[in-house]
């Protein structure tokens, strides 16, 4: 039976509820700063002016079916169930079983509405989600029964660096994503004109971000080097 799986529960599996008709998955807004010249028709988008264009969050809808053996047992069950997604303590991992190898981060914010007959009822809720649905597993893994062919790129993630080397770097994603730079030694890499100091170990600096498409690296030094980032999609 399709559920999500949230807080380290399942709908389905460990409470045996499925899923009414009306879900909604929204589709998140951009976040647009406008400003118009006085005594003109033109006006300028400074969206993107402090780096890449940032959306609102999504909203998403789960109705779920809620029966039992009476009302007091049914009631019991809307309760036991409610408090399950209420109690996240902030955004967490939300799996839904229809969109495979992807989560939210999601948390349950506003009111939720429970509409009883006598022994059955519709419980539907409510998540604030962050804009971007997640890839759970990292660029440049080879796990064949997980590639999207649509969705996924095969791509190197670690390369071997033996003097100046050029590689390059897919983020098929839509905003930009801060990797984790693993590095055997010191290393010293290019990217759009900036030089970045790698130190040996792992790094991560929020000056150093993949932009949604290619990305040209110029690396320099001697070891290995690798790239931990997961895409993000809308």
């Amino acid at each position: 039976m399709f559920g999500i799986n949230f807080n380290g529960k399942h709908s389905y599996n460990n409470f045996g509820i499925t899923l009414a008709p009306g879900k909604t998955i929204g589709i998140p807004s951009k976040n647009k700063i406008f400003v118009t010249v006085p005594f003109s028709n033109q006006k300028y988008d400074f969206s993107e002016l402090y780096g890449d264009q940032t959306y609102t969050e999504r909203t998403l809808t789960y109705s779920f079916n809620i029966k039992d053996q009476s009302k007091k047992h049914m009631t019991t069950k809307k309760t036991e169930i409610i408090n399950w997604l209420m109690n996240s303590n902030g955004k967490q991992k939300l799996y839904d079983d229809t969109i495979p190898g992807y989560y939210f981060l999601a948390e349950v914010e506003d009111e939720s509405a429970f509409n009883e007959n006598w022994e059955d009822g519709i419980l539907t809720v409510n998540f604030e989600a962050y804009p971007f649905m997640i890839a759970e597993y990292p660029e440049g893994h080879d796990i064949w029964n997980e590639i999207n062919f649509d969705l996924d790129a095969f791509q190197p993630v670690e390369f071997e660096v033996n003097g100046p080397t050029d590689v390059t770097l897919l983020n098929v994603g839509t905003p930009d994503i801060t990797p984790i730079i693993t590095a055997s030694d010191d290393m010293v890499v290019e990217m759009n004109g900036v030089i970045f100091n790698v130190p040996t170990g792992e790094s991560k600096s929020k000056d150093f971000v993949l932009k949604s498409g290619e990305n040209s690296l110029h690396i320099d030094g001697n070891g290995s080097i690798s790239f931990l980032f997961y895409k993000e999609l809308i």
